[in-house]
């Protein structure tokens, strides 16, 4: 049995990691794949998970497999790599493979028809790969490398639908907003090899790991390990869309439905929270507030953002954001099991609210087809009634719902509570200005009911807008089978018995036993475990009944359009704009000036040098052909002349030459004639 557990269970994570990629390749490299890439993902997928699920029963509170090679060495250092299955990676390889198998089966119909849809195929076995190799790697290098890897894959995913001038500008956005945190990560690895000499996680960060055994010594290096600890804080805060690197999550939307519950769900995001768990030690009190403090201001601004939106897949954008927000405070208050249950649950309540989204989205495009209207299919304005056409996406988008809001009996009740509960005990240890975090999170659960609901009565209540405006002939009918089905099978695991046998209290989920918990130890005056959850639950009911009285009872809600506030938060807190004014625009007028440099004084220079050339060398080639030359030819020419005139005095005749020496005489006597001086 330990021969199975140190040998071939390492084998079989790398086995599951790798199928994936096997997707991609075969796709991508193998001839006539367009017709089979649907049952090959799915065939592929479908394995990874069923290997995922015998990891997860061979490993769950046993003992930690760690199997290593010797990857490369320089001087005297070794590099190893190797394959890391704890109760952390199995927990994530069984929900990530879970969530991207319903997500493929999801797609067959939701992409049905898409001209490139065995690059579709293709580029979500490279996403699961990238997200499967992260959670199961021993060595930091290599995590950066698949992190990289989810980046890009994403990028591809994001912008599938490269034609639309949005997508590819959001694929953009979002690949070059993460490649800023990526340089924290690099930062963060840097410092942590400097200062221990190898990367390998087990090693680094296990329970008697050399940080804890270090950070315990009192010998640490404590600055360093606080940059380290905020530089991986900072890669996480790009992957997971925390403050201020959020923005490009809701752009995202603007790849498939499908794509955006994968993403939103149990890979990209969740790969930053999955990245604090995994190097958790590093963290010291510093860096915890920090952690803590970034997540409680990006959860409660999401939250009020979602407010305003209309568009139905950026509220469940911004209401990603604002769980992501959540699952940040547990890490930064100590929760690390709270944190990654509720990473869990809002990983199956996330994943139907898109999906259930999809669906309504699926219909008003094939509504809009049919009518050849032209209205923003995805705008909840545009909607309404849809529960009489779409029972079941009504039933099963109301137990996500609920589950977000963290109503009773479900999952997210009691995640939610977990997180909640454990940050005012938190609050309570620490004392200050910390103590506002537990209740901004208590106010960002409110609005969280608030606008999820008022998704909920906009676009399943009262009647269809647009009735009357087209043909009563076309009929919203429910999603395909393959769609309903999935998501069915979501709204399950929205429900507590998936977690735990007790309703009402999240101490007994089999979660929460496997993982680290918090040891505070408080002297409040409050039973947190009994007044928050009462609290919160009495608070979110109420606000669902105002939502309920604003947008069905009423049928119409408050005009705020006008009102400042709402102006604010509708424009998400103009975050955007002052990116754009700032760093958009900025480095765009720095481009161009820059290009202007390099033309008028760069080329200018080089120009003039090379006209003030051109000059030198026309000046020399005339001093050349008419000075130095002429000068040549001047004096041959005179002595050709010379040389001509002699020859005429070589005629060989005597008569001449007595003639010539006559008038040479002749003239001597003349001269003498005239100047006897001489």
């Amino acid at each position: 049995m330990e021969t199975l557990t140190q040998g071939n269970l390492s084998l079989l994570a790398a086995l599951t990691a790798l199928l994936p990629l096997i997707t991609f390749l075969g796709i991508t490299l193998i001839p006539g794949k367009q017709g089979r890439g649907a049952y090959f993902s799915i065939f592929n997928i479908s394995v990874s998970l069923l290997l995922s699920a015998f990891l997860f029963f061979k490993i769950w509170n046993r003992n930690i497999v760690h199997e290593q090679l010797s990857w490369f060495t320089i001087g005297g250092t070794e590099f190893t790599a190797g394959i890391l299955l704890n109760n952390l990676s199995v927990l994530m390889l069984v929900l990530v493979s879970l969530i991207s198998l319903l997500v493929h089966i999801y797609s067959t119909m939701y992409m049905l028809g898409d001209p490139y849809l065995h690059r579709y195929w293709a580029y979500l076995g490279l996403f699961c790969f990238a997200m499967l190799g992260l959670v199961i790697i021993d060595n930091l290098l290599i995590v950066y490398m698949f992190w990289e890897l989810v980046g890009f894959s994403s990028y591809l995913l994001i912008g599938f639908w490269f034609t639309k001038e949005a997508a590819t500008q959001a694929s953009k956005k979002a690949f070059i907003v993460n490649r800023l945190g990526d340089l924290g990560f690099l930062t963060g690895i840097m410092i942590v090899f400097s200062t221990f000499r190898t990367l390998d996680i087990n090693l680094l960060f296990g329970e008697e790991g050399l940080v804890a055994q270090t950070v315990g010594s009192g010998i640490a290096p404590g600055a360093w390990l606080t940059i380290a600890g905020l530089a991986f804080f900072l890669a996480a805060t790009a992957k997971s869309a925390q403050f201020p690197l959020h923005t490009w999550l809701p752009d995202a939307m603007e790849g498939p439905t499908s794509v955006s519950s994968l993403i939103h769900a149990a890979t990209m995001v969740a790969a930053g929270v999955f990245l604090l768990a995994r190097i958790y030690p590093i963290f010291d009190p510093t860096v915890l507030v920090v952690i803590a403090s970034i997540g409680a201001f990006t959860a409660f601004m999401a939250a009020t953002i979602a407010l305003t939106q209309n568009d139905i897949k950026r509220i469940l954008a911004f209401s990603t954001i604002s769980q992501l927000g959540f699952m940040m405070i547990a890490m930064g208050v100590g929760a690390y099991g709270a944190g990654i249950f509720h990473l869990v649950t809002h990983a199956f309540f996330k994943c139907l609210l898109f999906l259930a989204a999809g669906a309504v989205i699926h219909e008003m495009a094939h509504f809009r087809a049919k009518t050849e209207a032209d209205f923003d299919h995805q705008d909840i304005r545009n909607m309404g009634g849809l529960r009489k056409a779409m029972p079941l996406t009504f039933i099963t988008m109301i137990l996500a719902s609920l589950a977000l809001s963290g109503i009773p009996f479900t999952s997210g009740f009691l995640s939610k509570d977990a997180i909640l509960i454990q940050s005012f005990e938190w609050a309570d240890s620490q004392g200050g200005w910390v103590k506002l975090i537990p209740y901004s999170a208590l106010l960002t659960s409110l609005l969280t009911a608030f606008y999820i609901f008022r998704l909920i009565f906009k676009t399943f209540f009262g009647e269809f807008r647009l009735k009357g405006q087209f043909s009563d002939k076309v009929i919203i009918h429910e999603a395909p089978a393959a769609m309903k089905y999935v998501m069915v099978v979501l709204a399950v695991f929205c429900l507590f018995l998936g977690f735990s046998f007790h309703p009402l209290s999240y101490e007994g989920s089999w979660i929460l036993q496997g993982l680290p918990q918090q040891a505070i130890k408080h002297a409040s005056v409050f039973d947190y475990h009994t007044f928050i959850p009462v609290i919160v639950n009495v608070l979110a009911i109420l606000m669902i009944a105002l939502a309920y009285k604003w947008y069905v009872k009423s049928k119409q809600a408050p005009d705020l359009s006008s009102n400042p506030v709402f102006l604010f938060l509708n424009r998400q807190w103009f975050f955007d704009d002052i990116y754009q004014r700032l760093f958009v625009n900025g480095t765009t007028k720095l481009a161009s000036r820059a290009f202007l440099f390099d033309k008028k004084v760069v080329d200018g220079l080089v120009n003039l040098i090379a006209n003030i050339g051109i000059v030198l060398s026309k000046i020399s080639d005339w001093l050349d052909r008419y000075v130095v030359d002429g000068l040549i030819h001047a004096v041959a020419s005179m002595a050709k002349t010379i040389g001509n005139f002699a020859r005429n005095f070589q005629t060989g005749r005597l008569q001449h030459y007595l003639l010539t020496m006559v008038l040479v005489v002749l003239c001597f006597f003349i001269i003498k004639l005239f100047f006897p001086a001489i």
